[in-house]
């Protein structure tokens, strides 16, 4: 049934038919050992430990010779039909939870680019989803979170501590549309009313919001859009250039000829890269009600 169930998810999922069939050879030698299906099953215990379940993992693809990217895809995978149980109990809508499950899709492609291999290599992005705290509403990922400094916008005082949302931006093949990114934000609002009795405020921290993008990202596109919408409350730069393959789809080697080209942000990130200059990532925050009225 394990089996199954994953074959299954993956096929709703729309995973690549090549990865399936890659990722299904892998599970039938991981049911063969006890170990595997002993950590799927901790997922039903109260105590269970997700950083453990995937060094366990780790260990056991070590072991068996098998690629831990897969073997992590894998646990995962079989891990989510008890995930889908907790939704139903909850009264969470089926979209809502495949929607959020195709976050395994996008990271699967990811590492097929970045690493030429199938899986995941950032199994731990995935604690939150499994302790139902991010969610997938319309274009945008969504958890509860509590600032960690104090702002101030549009006059509005916001202190340390203060709930708000969270947002993440999945690698999607979606363009990040402005309408889309606006309806995500009112889906949020419906989704958590419960927690916040006031107006929401977003946060996000990325890449994109970092604030030397502005200057070259040409104004009214997607990404001016969706930078604009925030106020940037910091900022922050990487101290080399390994966090370049988030824009890439591929590791920096060292040499900035061998990165694509294929769209203006490369282009310029190409360039700032070749003049030694730092790439870094923008913390901003959004007062959901002052975004509506813009």
């Amino acid at each position: 049934m394990v089996y199954e169930n994953a074959k299954d998810l993956m096929e709703k999922l729309e995973f690549p038919t090549d990865s399936i069939a890659e990722l299904l050879l892998t599970l039938k030698k991981l049911l063969e050992k006890s170990e595997f299906i002993e950590i799927v099953n901790n997922y039903n215990l109260e105590d269970f430990d997700f950083s453990k379940s995937l060094e366990d993992t780790k260990t056991l693809a070590k072991k068996e010779n098998i690629c831990e990217y897969s073997a992590y895809m894998l646990l995962l995978l079989c891990m989510a039909p008890e995930l889908h149980k907790r939704y139903i109990q909850k009264g969470i809508d089926d979209k809502i939870f495949y929607d959020t499950m195709s976050d395994l899709r996008y990271k699967l492609e990811e590492c097929r680019l970045v690493h030429r291999k199938v899986g995941t290599f950032v199994p731990a992005w995935y604690k939150g989803f499994f302790e139902m705290r991010i969610f997938a509403l319309g274009r945008l990922q969504f958890e509860i979170n509590h600032t960690w400094f104090d702002c101030e916008i549009n006059s509005a005082q916001i202190p340390k501590g203060t709930k708000v949302l969270s947002v993440h931006i999945p690698r999607s093949e979606v363009r990040l549309s402005h309408d889309l990114v606006l309806e995500s934000y009112n889906k949020a609002a419906v989704f958590f009313k419960e927690e916040f009795h006031e107006n929401i405020i977003f946060i996000c921290n990325s890449w994109l919001l970092y604030p030397w993008n502005r200057e070259v990202l040409k104004n009214g596109s997607n990404l001016a859009q969706f930078y604009d919408d925030f106020t940037i409350v910091s900022s922050g730069e990487y101290q080399n250039y390994s966090e370049a393959w988030r824009l890439f789809d591929c590791l920096y080697d060292g040499n900035p000829d061998n990165l694509p080209a294929d769209t203006s942000l490369r282009r310029a990130y190409i360039e700032r890269i070749k003049s030694g200059k730092p790439i870094g990532h923008g913390t901003g925050v959004i007062v959901f009600d002052k975004l509506k009225t813009r």
